[in-house]
């Protein structure tokens, strides 16, 4: 019966593609912009809560998505920012016809939600209404339909008697140019109620994100309640109003599942390990010391790049006792089959600071050996748990220390650039690997805010003829020359979304591409500012990484074009309860264009 709604979709599809549908292009904002949208030419159809229907198919997680949307669609009552001159007036026209049900036809229900399913779905609604068709081959498909969906209601007007309806009928194919396209929240330097964390995953539901990284350990806390290592958390969080239990993570990945969405943990490690010494002090190196050494006169004599620092000894019997204990239950309760390793910005000094490491290097050993050795040993745990491991790029491309290549084989890790730009890019594919692009000049959204130390003698000065370029310490270990702000300026939506991860790469090369990420560290963020500082820029990525950046017909670039869709999309999210911050002012979106920069 499946294959044959299956068949019945494909044969309406294909005579809709001979010519019997085409229309005009209506001017519906839809974010991200699908990968083909053909209009009808009738007259707007109505859609009724009493009488819609949302069929679908026995399925968990796409019956919660169902649910969902059935009731988002009628609640949201969404209409147009921008509605001057940008909308046809026969949305407001008279129609008979009425939208009955959405049905929902899924080839594959069982298809996990992991690395590589398939995302693509078809959506038509036809011209005279009735019955309108959601397509896909996976459950995971048709999620993120049901959003597209959603999107095309609107109202009539802006009133409270106003109908709800689809400017005309539809035929949408749909696809993600990348197959991983997510976010990174550090939960570490500053705490995110679980609240907190399922408002953001709606939101990377409703942009199309498919990875939801949680970083969420690093040396400032481990607010995660492991049931074999209790005591890293009991001692190592702000206190116990800030851990994650068992229960909340569970929670978090189911829900984020309903959306389509992957969770991938971090646990970062050997480095930015310090919140590990409350539990186990002996296997943390330079725990309890101030990150700068006594004396510093330069950033190059710290222990660490930020406060604090702490990095597990490579050394000790104990150490490993402990990371497997924390691989075992990690992988236990994030059933992705991504695992993020860290093993980014490894300190010289502070491995050097320890007298078992500094006999080690004496006996002619470097810490290249304790790295690598580090890695080879903790690898195995978790292909143990048949996880493929991820680790920042830095684990064979730093310019301290790093591991051997042998340590980190292509087949089973795949590598997330952050530094060196697309050249970083290159070097890791020429090398073998997969890579997730989230480099920090285009991808880190916690830029442009500034210095957040303090007792900075630099800003003690009556008088300075340019305020933006002075020599300064910043996180990182960088006198970046700008205020303290390590990787300024601020990312801009547009700056985000005109990136290309596989620009100047052959086909070859771009397969290698799994996708991108932008990065929230959290140093200066917490629940207060939590959307604003991740949409909507985060959204330019989402659709820059689902269909590109570049118009289909001319191939040129349309991150000037599409500030109208994300402006509107923009106050959508916030109807939907995401606090994204404005692009520009109001003005501008009641007059459209005409704060563009040229003509």
């Amino acid at each position: 019966m499946r294959n044959m709604r299956w068949m019945k979709f494909v044969q309406a599809l294909l005579l809709l593609l001979m010519g019997r549908f085409f229309g005009a292009d209506a001017v519906v904002f839809l974010w991200p912009q699908p990968q083909s949208i053909s209009w009808g030419t009738g007259p707007p159809i109505h859609v009724s809560p009493k009488s819609l229907q949302l069929i679908c198919p026995s399925h968990p997680d796409l019956q919660k998505a169902t649910h969902y949307y059935t009731t988002h669609i009628f609640t949201e009552r969404w209409f147009p920012v921008q509605v001057s001159h940008l909308h046809p007036t026969n949305v407001n026209e008279a129609s008979e016809y009425c939208l009955e049900a959405l049905e929902i036809i899924v080839a594959d229900l069982n298809a996990d939600l992991q690395h590589g399913v398939d995302e693509s779905y078809n959506l038509t609604v036809p011209d005279e209404g009735g019955v309108a068709t959601l397509a896909a081959k996976t459950v995971w498909g048709a999620i993120h339909g049901l959003e597209t969906f959603s999107q095309l209601i609107r109202l009539t007007k802006n009133e409270r008697d106003a109908e709800s309806v689809i400017e005309r009928g539809v035929v949408i194919l749909d696809k993600p140019n990348f197959p991983h396209r997510g976010i990174l929240l550090d939960t570490s330097r500053n705490f995110f109620s679980k609240e907190h964390i399922l408002r953001t995953i709606r939101a990377l539901g409703y942009n199309k994100l498919n990875v939801f990284h949680w970083h969420i350990t690093d040396s400032q806390s481990f607010p995660i309640a492991l049931p074999s290592e209790p005591t890293l958390a009991e001692k190592g969080s702000y206190g116990h109003n800030y851990i994650y239990s068992q229960k909340d993570v569970e929670e978090i990945v189911s829900y984020a599942r309903a959306f389509g969405i992957r969770v991938i943990p971090e646990v970062d490690m050997p480095g930015h390990s310090s919140s590990w010494g409350g539990a186990y002090p002996e296997i943390v190196v330079c725990n309890n010391q101030f990150w700068l050494r006594p004396g510093a006169t330069d950033p190059s004599d710290a222990y660490a790049y930020e406060p604090t620092p702490g990095q597990l000894n490579p050394l000790l019997s104990k150490t490993y006792e402990v990371v497997k204990n924390v691989v075992k239950d990690v992988s236990k309760m994030f059933p992705d089959q991504f695992y993020h390793a860290g093993a980014d910005e490894i300190n010289i000094l502070c491995w050097e600071n320890n007298t078992i490491i500094q006999e080690y290097i004496n006996k002619g050993n470097k810490l290249k050996d304790a790295l690598t050795k580090f890695i080879n040993t903790t690898k195995e745990y978790i292909l143990s748990h048949n996880k493929t491991a991820i680790y920042w790029a830095d684990v064979i491309i730093s310019d301290t220390v790093k591991a051997d290549q042998s340590a980190v084989p292509p087949q089973s890790s795949i590598l997330q650039t952050w530094n060196g730009g697309p050249l970083d890019s290159k070097a890791l594919i020429n090398k073998g690997y997969r890579i997730i692009v989230s480099h920090y000049d285009w991808y880190y959204l916690d830029c442009g805010h500034g210095q957040w130390m303090g007792k900075d003698p630099n800003f003690d000065q009556d008088f300075n003829d340019d305020p933006h370029n002075y020599y300064n310490w910043a996180p990182g270990g960088d006198a970046s020359g700008t205020a303290g702000d390590w990787c300024p300026p601020y990312k801009t939506w547009a700056r985000i979304y005109d990136y290309d991860l596989t620009a100047r790469m052959s086909v070859r090369e771009a397969k290698m591409v799994l996708g991108g990420e932008v990065a929230l560290w959290t140093e200066q963020v917490d629940e207060t500012v939590l959307d604003s500082r991740l949409w909507p820029r985060s959204s330019a990525l989402a659709e820059s990484l689902w269909s590109g950046n570049r118009d289909k017909a001319s191939g040129k670039k349309r991150t000037g074009t599409a500030i109208d869709r994300l402006n509107d999309w923009r106050f959508h999210m916030v109807k939907r309860g995401i606090m994204a911050e404005p692009l520009q002012p109001l003005w501008c979106l009641k007059n459209p264009q005409q704060c563009d920069f040229t003509w």
